[in-house]
Order: C-alpha cells, then structure tokens, then sequence
C-alpha cells in the first residue's frame, strides 16, 4: 500500500493544467474541511448535498426517476422526501470519502460497530479467498478506510472519465488497499482470490446489454453482470455479502460481513437474481444512503421495445 505523504508525490505536470483547476479547488476545500470536527464535516456533507439537489437538476432527475420505479408505494410527498434526502445522504458521502484518503484510516474507528468479521478470517482459514460483495453505498471508500484496519484486501473499479479525479481517486484507494484492480482485470482478481485474498466487488452497475442478463431489481428487470459467479468458481472464493450504512442518528457506523450466498450456484441468472435479491433487502433498510445518482435501469432488455435509457427522457 503506498504512503498517504505522497499522495501527490508523483502526480503528472499536464493535471496542472487550468482545465482541471476546477476539480483541485474542489479537492482542495474538502480536504480542508475534513481537518474540522466530525459534526462539522457533517454539516458541510449536508450542505454540499442540498447544493448539489438545487443546481445539478439532470442528476436530480435521474434520482426522482429511480425512486418513482423503485418505491411506486410511497406517495409523491415521501417519494420527494426521500430524493432531497438521498442527495443530504450522498453529499455526507463525499465528505466521509475524503475523510477515508485524507486522514488516518483510524479516525472514526471509535465510532464504527463491525458485525461478522470473524468469517472472513474462517473462509481463509479453510484455505479459500473471499470476494466481498459489496455495493454502492453513500460511505463506500470511508468502509473501506475502516475495515482495512481489520483485514488486507483488493478492490475493482472503474476508471474515472476525469483525468485529474481519476488520480484523485485512484490515488486515495491505492493508499487503502493491496491492490486496486479495473473492473475489467478478471485474470488480477482470480490471482489474489487464489492467494487466499479478500476482493471487495460490486456487480450493482448499468455495463449495458452485451456484458449483463437482465433480473430483477426493485420488481424491475435490470442489466446485471454475470461475473461474479465466474469470478467466484475460478478463484475458489466464498462470496460473503457486505454492508456498511451511517447510522440513522449520525452517531456512527455499522460494517457487516453477513453469512454466505451459495455463489456460483451453477446457474448465472439464479446467481445474479440472489445478489440483486440481498442488495434491494439492504437498501430498503436504509434507501437514501444508496447511490440513485446513477442511470441504473439505463440498459433496458430487447423484448421491451424500448432505446437505451428512455425511463429517463424527460
């Protein structure tokens, strides 16, 4: 893992350049705002994420549009309810991800409650490598930054369209993890599963139609990646399912390594339909610290009729 002193160490000069002085200045103010008291960084999370729900309207479109498919029970005041809070949500999201890649990974240790750990060390005990199945979640990278203070492992991701943000980003994980795999590198994951590695993957993505099958999620079917169960066979892993939520009291927060899925089952769309199962179970526990900011029902299947991403023209 490398040293948090040189996160900008070896940064390249064209990054300097003033096309990207918009995102240093935005990293910048953040990074300085993770230096004040943790009910501070709160407040600011609040407000970065009711700023953010007041001017970047397109992406609160897609927020209103993910709620209305995937909670059509709640009225039109609770459904409104719930995207200005999935945006607060978020918003504590970025401060708590620059908290994970600007402070020491401890700094809110004390407040994290960890449930089933102990499976992970049982797995590779029995000789096998884990594959964590996680999901996007507001606190994604702080869970990270936590639950490293316990145990090694590798992550995927995916890189970042941004020249400079994807340094930032892959510079922050790199600095929490063994190894930071791209989502692409499935020969990089099986290497570190069979080394008897914990891998930390998500499948909760839009990779559209030729990479996915389409299961349901939320009652709706959606384009889901079959990888995982390839991934698990190959590296001999135990997929135990994980996750990770700010408490509804902002008091602190609970990481939980839940039992394992009988993952790969033999059959990919079973597999796929059992994740997507476990993940709408957990997000409906806690619905506005999940990342609606996304096109998740972009990828629509053939038999619908319907071009790529229509459930979000306007």
């Amino acid at each position: 893992m490398a040293d948090r002193k040189g996160f900008f160490s070896d940064m390249p000069k064209q990054l300097l350049k003033p096309k990207y002085w918009p995102v240093w200045l935005g990293v910048l103010f953040i990074k300085l705002a993770t230096m004040l008291p943790y009910k501070a960084q709160l407040l600011i999370g609040r407000g970065i994420g009711l700023f953010l729900y007041r001017l970047a309207r397109g992406r609160r479109h897609i927020v209103e549009v993910n709620i209305g498919l995937c909670f059509p029970e709640k009225s039109a005041s609770e459904q409104a309810a719930l995207v200005r809070q999935t945006f607060i949500d978020n918003g504590i999201g970025v401060m708590e991800t620059m908290i994970a890649w600007f402070r020491p990974r401890d700094f809110l240790l004390s407040r994290t409650h960890f449930h089933g750990l102990e499976k992970i060390k049982e797995a590779q005990a029995a000789g096998r490598g884990v594959l964590l199945l996680g999901g996007h979640y507001s606190m994604l990278d702080l869970s990270g930054a936590l639950i490293t203070n316990h145990i090694d492992a590798y992550i995927s991701y995916r890189p970042q369209d941004n020249p400079a943000m994807d340094y930032v980003v892959q510079r922050g994980r790199e600095q929490l993890y063994e190894d930071c795999f791209t989502r692409k590198d499935i020969r990089g994951f099986i290497r570190a599963l069979k080394k008897q590695g914990v891998l930390w993957y998500a499948q909760d993505q839009d990779f559209g139609r030729k990479n996915s099958i389409f299961v349901d999620f939320f009652g709706i079917p959606t384009a889901t990646i079959t990888a995982t169960s390839r991934i698990a066979k190959a590296g001999n892993a135990v997929v135990l399912p994980m996750t990770y939520f700010r408490r509804e009291d902002n008091s602190g927060y609970d990481i939980t390594v839940h039992d394992a899925l009988p993952i790969p089952s033999g059959d990919d769309v079973e597999d796929a339909r059992m994740a997507n199962a476990f993940l709408e179970q957990q997000i409906r526990q806690h619905p506005s610290q999940y990342l609606w900011l996304h096109k998740r029902f972009k990828s629509r299947p053939p038999e619908e009729g319907v071009k790529k991403g229509d459930f979000y023209k306007r």
